[in-house]
């Protein structure tokens, strides 16, 4: 058994702490007027406060016409204060289940679909086609990074999607027999959207995330997640990490699914920033994502993804996610991509990384505050039992369908 992580509200809030709005969900213990339940959550001075009753959920909290003015006005009862609900969130990660008669913190999201779009950064693109022409080898990867490298160089940071300038590197790919369905998406007009993992499968801080055991090549996505309104409005951001099997994905890309959608693949958190007067999508352009991953063997291994570089911008990746062609009535959480692909040596040279069991894994920006997470694999840890159909029979007993909207 391991050891807890060891979370703080210090370590967890954004660097101006509780300037901003800031949402989620946690599990409420029963109380002798109500069952136990999760609940949608508000972050205060005084501490946190289940605000359910203005909002059953936080798909409903969203469609309202002004969210934050709801959040506001929600008195909300207390549940307890940021620290100690933050140490019983990391508790689960010691091997234990976590404990239904103590608070604890969940993803910040519920009946959203959970997208995300992918190859929206120059290095990350690279990566990709490496993967693909490589059959998912990292042995075999040195090789084609360096023959990719070689005939391209940094070109692919300056070019925009669909310019003619792409158009230009497309022919010459072609001609080298290098062109792949990765640089397709990379710089061709339309985006790589794909569904990342089921409603409610989404794990928050503090809790061990999975790999698949039969994976041997791997990494982190540290990305930022918008959360959209089935109107298309973009309304709030957090941190999420696409975990991600690069020997999976590289032998196909029909595999997207098994290298992308695994028991605890997707980690979200800690917390929505709605926004407002302190926070806006121009703050999402601007941001620096950084990552930090602590081996139990020693190892650690640092990785930035500034916003500025992404080669589309969110907002045109967010109309491309929900439009008159996809429509989510219960709106989407949406992964904008990462800057970030390793390619440090872990073990052996010309490897390059893979994530090993018991790693702890921290993304981090400066007004999304901290996400963590151990690493196992899929089938160690806890399984998923809460659906849908577990949450309107939760809900209905709690007395919140049709007292709160949905």
């Amino acid at each position: 058994m391991t050891s807890p992580l060891s979370l703080s509200a210090t370590d967890t809030l954004p660097a101006d702490g509780l300037s901003g709005t800031l949402v989620g969900r946690a599990w409420v213990p029963a109380t002798h007027a109500m069952p136990a339940g999760p609940a949608v959550v508000v972050l205060r001075a005084d501490g946190v406060f289940d605000i359910s009753d203005a909002a059953a959920t936080i798909s409903s909290l969203l469609e309202r016409d002004d969210p934050v003015a709801t959040v506001r006005a929600a008195s909300g009862r207390r549940i307890g204060s940021l620290d100690t609900i933050l140490a019983d969130t990391a508790a689960a990660t010691g091997g234990m289940a976590r404990n239904p008669e103590r608070a604890h913190l969940l993803a910040p999201c519920d009946l959203q679909v959970i997208k995300a779009a992918g190859v929206t950064f120059a290095a990350s693109l690279i990566e990709r086609v490496i993967e693909e022409q490589a059959k998912g080898d990292p042995q075999g990867a040195v090789r084609v990074r360096d023959q990719i490298r070689s005939l391209v160089g940094d070109s692919l940071t300056s070019i925009r999607p669909d310019s003619a300038e792409a158009r230009e590197l497309k022919a010459l790919l072609i001609e080298q027999g290098l062109w792949s369905q990765y640089l397709e998406v990379g710089i061709g007009p339309d985006a790589e959207i794909f569904t990342k993992a089921p409603v409610l499968a989404s794990l928050g801080t503090g809790t061990e995330i999975g790999l698949h055991p039969n994976s041997a090549w791997n990494n982190p996505e540290p990305e930022i997640v918008l959360s959209i309104d089935s109107r298309g409005r973009t309304l709030g951001a957090t941190l999420g990490n696409d975990v991600n099997l690069r020997d999976f994905e590289g032998r196909s890309a029909l595999l997207l699914g098994k290298a992308k959608d695994n028991n605890g693949s997707c980690a979200i958190g800690p917390f929505l920033r709605l926004f407002d007067e302190t926070f806006s999508i121009d703050d999402v352009r601007r941001a620096t994502v950084d990552l930090r991953v602590e081996g139990s063997d020693g190892f650690v291994l640092r990785g930035t993804s500034s916003m500025d570089q992404i080669t589309r911008d969110p907002l045109d990746l967010v109309s491309q996610t929900i439009s008159p062609t996809h429509q989510y009535p219960d709106g989407a959480m949406l992964f904008l991509g990462t800057l970030f692909a390793p390619i440090e040596d872990r073990d052996a040279a010309g490897a390059g990384f893979t994530h090993k069991q018991g790693d702890i894994v921290k993304i981090s920006s400066r007004q999304l505050g901290t996400l963590v997470n151990r690493v196992n694999y899929s089938d160690r840890i806890e399984p998923w039992t809460f659906g849908v159909r577990a949450l309107m029979a939760n809900l209905a007993a709690r007395g919140l369908l049709g007292a709160a909207p949905l």
